[in-house]
């Protein structure tokens, strides 16, 4: 039996657990600052864990990309089980994480190792690794993993709407709604990651709002084709819910995943946040 491409991401994807066990996806996690302790995202510290000590901790995690060792540690072991190696990762707008990936996968000779910039994060880079860990799965040569997880990188959306945008601001990464800080009026921004950047797209008042803004959108885009969704959110499981059942209700899915925030991705947007990334079925 032929070697296979071996799919590699970082913890970001938030992909749901049973997937990446059922297409042997590879996870490099992301490294998290907390109250003095260093710890690997989505292997020290399971998400409900994290919100707790997030919410008691006087301090601002902070997160940092692996080392260009725990990459080549991930690589290296793909390269050695498969006949070529794609890499995934999180927007390089947002972090140093593609870069070092880029590196790392430079000192590896064995098989060829193709680093991809998502342009995207959270579950609308998963939707990119799933794209191109079933085309691998089926088969596919390194090209055409590598294509499938392009093509799709530039259909991905992704919707979400915040509790607070203090997360984002204190981290650097607001984009287009860094005039709405500060602001006394209560609102619930609704920002998208667009080609590796943050943008707003409404400031309604309330979270029901802010669904219905969401759910809106995907309908217009979708032109009654069904689409391939992810509700994914941070420690707001009711939310999401709510958030599913008005998708399902306006909108058909072909595929539709529930996750959580992993610590990093909820280090730099707080808790409360809830979205969906989406891309409709017959757009590759």
């Amino acid at each position: 039996m032929s070697k296979r491409v071996v799919v590699v991401t970082d913890s970001t994807a938030d992909l749901p657990a049973p997937l990446i066990k059922e297409l042997d996806i590879r996870i490099v996690p992301i490294l998290l600052n907390l109250g003095g302790k260093t710890y690997r995202d989505g292997v020290d510290l399971t998400p409900p864990a994290f919100y707790r000590l997030l919410r008691a901790s006087p301090t601002i995690p902070k997160t940092s990309s692996p080392s260009v060792g725990d990459f080549l540690r991930v690589y290296a072991q793909a390269a050695e089980e498969g006949s070529g190696v794609v890499a995934i990762h999180l927007a390089a707008e947002l972090s140093a994480v593609y870069k070092t990936a880029a590196l790392a996968s430079q000192l590896i000779d064995t098989v060829p190792i193709r680093v991809i910039d998502s342009r995207c994060a959270a579950m609308a880079q998963g939707f990119v690794v799933l794209e191109a860990a079933r085309a691998a799965s089926s088969g596919a040569d390194l090209s055409e993993v590598v294509a499938r997880a392009k093509d799709l990188s530039h259909k991905v959306r992704l919707l979400a709407v915040l509790e607070t945008l203090d997360y984002l601001h204190r981290g650097g990464r607001i984009g287009n709604a860094a005039h709405l800080v500060g602001a006394t009026l209560r609102i619930k921004p609704v920002l998208t990651v667009h080609q590796g950047k943050v943008e707003l797209v409404a400031v309604p008042r309330t979270k029901i709002q802010a669904f219905r803004r969401i759910v809106q959108e995907i309908e217009r885009q979708a032109h009654g084709q069904a689409i391939h969704a992810g509700i994914f959110h941070s420690d707001a499981h009711r939310e999401a819910q709510t958030l599913r059942e008005r998708l399902t209700q306006r909108v058909k899915c072909a595929e539709l995943h529930m996750t959580e925030f992993t610590p990093v991705m909820g280090a730099h947007t707080g808790p409360g946040v809830v979205g969906v990334a989406y891309y409709v079925s017959d757009s590759h």
